[in-house]
């Protein structure tokens, strides 16, 4: 007999060689009928994976984000069937689950795939799928795995094998296909019902420009027909919001060819937009006590030496800025971090002067693939509104805990209230990939848990994530489409200070060496205006928009009225202006409502006459006909609804 521990804490007994399905249906039918995948000892498992020791056994269902996981990716095994039954002669390199469905990567050699082939990719998959086919995992010797891929002429598979241990190879069969994988599947493929193949793009081999590149198919299933047309409907609803679309509709971005990829350029309304989000932070930042500091856009090489970026990131960063002087090198800054140490290190510090806290947007450069850029999501040139602040020891709790204070209020302000947070963690398997010492590890990641738990965050940990210096909370928001984004970090850093010889001067009258936080509530500008901007669909909270009103007189004949307005509307600090165009108002209020300007004043005779305003909401609710006093308290009341002093 085992003892299998369910997640409740509850332990149960079973026969040895019982499986994952065996413990479901010994706990429910209903369970059984809906578990596809599971876990033992961290391990993914298939469910029917013979369970031989005692063990901790988590059981996943459609609505888990694992069950998903192995779902998706059996997806993949019957689409990379069905593409190699439709297009023989080609070769399969790898086919993983991703946050939303799955891709697989394929050298199609003389064939092409574009998008009219994906309705018979589809009915492929969907036949493959209807026969119920198992899956099976089954142990290979790397001998044996080697000769199957060289009878089929497949370099890539090859490449992968020879880079796996003897004995830690597996194959997965379903029907008359078999693929290397290490395994996650559901029971059988007849659990898949609806396939969507979403789109086709290049990918290179392994990530590398160097390398061929290979045709990537995306797609994605589900379980239920019904869940599939949900789903296409919200992605075309998300086309509507794609931040690169409204960016170009509502005048806030732009890209040039000449400029170079990667390196957006804000037009005026996109720059009171920063603007306006800068000075939002910086108010909240004086409250809690940063002060702005600036630093330049490059740096000498040595500096991101002694910091480590250099080691782990300066392959893939820009190359060295060379000078007249011999051996003299630049980099443009990856960074700032190293910069705020350096400013730091300019004086020395009593403990009665600490905490220091540094603020800075400053824009940093790194070098990334041109085809993983993506609108402002991922460019080569952005803006952290990033802060660093050097403490002692007894100041880590609380000041971290402020710091989740100053994020909270962030996201909070600009409507992202549907969020969790990750604690990302080193991996204790891969010491290779961090600085400094065990117990300074030991020492930031509690000081991080220990934090989240007491401001009673909902937070879950993640292993192998955390940053190459230190831990990390790192914000995890979900978007009025349900989507998951990475948005605001905090991390705890004990080894820049080392590697810069960071000290304060203690009350025992000895050096010490200060803590570091990192954070940066935003993120980047760029990237979290752009999810701002798709959260929102381009509506964004009154206080920030660039144009709260646009002010539409009927006629010439009411333009100096309309003036009048504006004029005790800038007093009373609303942003708004006149259009003074000579179009209908029809066609003046339909322009507003595309630009997605919040409030239409319009005036004519009455109005002039009455002193007041015709007011219309975004979106065609009509308010009457209001005095610009209380016009201007309604604005004010939204505002404060919304943002709330810090």
């Amino acid at each position: 007999m085992i003892k299998i521990t369910l997640p409740d804490g509850t332990i149960k007994e079973y026969a040895a060689g019982s499986t994952p399905m065996d413990v479901a249906q010994s706990i429910s039918e209903g369970l059984a009928r809906n578990v596809i995948s599971a876990m033992f000892n961290d391990t993914v498992v298939e469910t029917v994976t013979p369970l031989t020791q005692d063990g901790s056994l988590v059981l996943y269902t459609w609505n888990n984000e694992e069950g998903k996981k192995a779902f998706w990716h059996s997806t993949s095994h019957i689409v990379a069937q069905a593409l190699e039954n439709l297009y023989p002669g080609i070769k399969l390199t790898i086919g993983p689950a991703i946050e939303n469905g799955f891709y697989y990567d394929v050298d199609f050699g003389e064939h092409a795939v574009s998008e009219k082939d994906f309705p018979e990719i589809e009915k492929r998959a969907l036949e493959i799928a209807r026969g119920k086919h198992s899956y099976k995992m089954r142990a290979v010797s790397k001998a044996d795995a080697l000769e199957f891929y060289k009878e089929q002429g497949n370099e890539y598979k090859i490449e992968l094998i020879e880079n796996l241990e003897d004995g830690t190879i597996t194959f997965c069969d379903h029907d008359t296909f078999t693929d290397l994988c290490r395994g996650g599947h559901i029971p059988n493929t007849g659990i898949v019902k609806a396939i969507k193949i979403l789109s086709v793009a290049g990918a290179y081999w392994r990530g590398d420009e160097k390398n061929k590149q290979l045709t990537r198919i995306y797609g994605i299933s589900f379980p239920k027909q019904k869940e599939l047309t949900e789903y296409l409907a919200l992605l075309e609803e998300a086309k509507k919001r794609d931040h690169r679309k409204l960016g170009k509709e509502l005048g806030l971005f732009t890209f040039s060819q000449k400029v170079g990829l990667g390196l957006p350029l804000w037009l005026p309304k996109g720059a009171a937009l920063r603007d306006r989000l800068e000075q939002f932070l910086k108010k909240a930042q004086k409250k809690a006590g940063y002060e702005m500091v600036v630093t330049p856009h490059i740096g000498q090489k040595e500096l991101y030496v002694t910091s480590g970026h250099y080691e782990k990131y300066g392959e893939d960063s820009f190359q060295p800025i060379k000078t007249p002087k011999a051996e003299e090198e630049f980099l443009l800054k990856p960074m700032n971090c190293p910069h705020h140490c350096e400013i730091f290190n300019a004086r020395p510090f009593s403990y009665r002067e600490l905490p220091k806290r540094y603020a800075e947007f400053g824009t940093v450069y790194r070098y990334e693939q041109s085809g993983e850029l993506h609108g402002l999501t991922r460019v080569r040139g952005f803006t952290q509104d990033d802060a660093h602040i050097f403490c002692t020891p007894d100041q880590l709790d609380q000041e971290f805990k402020n710091v989740i204070d100053l994020s909270l209020y962030v996201l909070n302000s600009l409507g992202f209230e549907n969020f969790t947070a990750q604690v990302s963690i080193r991996d204790l398997d891969k010491p290779e990939k961090y600085l400094g010492s065990v117990e300074n590890w030991e020492k930031a990641e509690n000081a991080i848990i220990n934090a989240a738990t007491e401001k009673g965050l909902d937070y879950k940990i993640e292993t192998g994530e955390a940053a190459f210096y230190g831990p990390k909370l790192d914000f995890m928001v979900k978007d009025a489409l349900g989507r998951n984004w990475q948005l605001g970090t905090i991390q705890v850093d004990y080894n820049l200070p080392e590697r810069f010889d960071l000290t304060y001067k203690g009350s025992d009258n000895e050096l010490h060496r200060p803590i570091m936080i990192h954070r940066a509530p935003f993120g980047s500008m760029e990237r979290f205006i752009a999810l701002l901007l798709e959260h929102t669909g381009g509506n964004f909270p009154l206080w920030l928009i660039p144009e709260q009103a646009i002010l539409l007189p009927i006629s010439e004949k009411y333009e100096k009225y309309a003036e009048k307005v504006l004029n005790s509307l800038e007093n009373d600090e609303i942003r708004a202006l006149v259009d003074k165009r000579n179009e209908t108002v029809g066609k003046k209020i339909r322009e507003a409502e595309m630009n997605k300007l919040p409030y239409m004043l319009i005036v004519g005779e009455n109005e002039e006459k009455n002193g007041t305003i015709s007011v219309r909401k975004h979106g065609g609710e009509d308010l009457g006909s209001i005095s610009v006093k209380d016009f201007a308290e309604l604005v004010s009341k939204e505002i404060n609804s919304t943002l709330k002093s810090f």
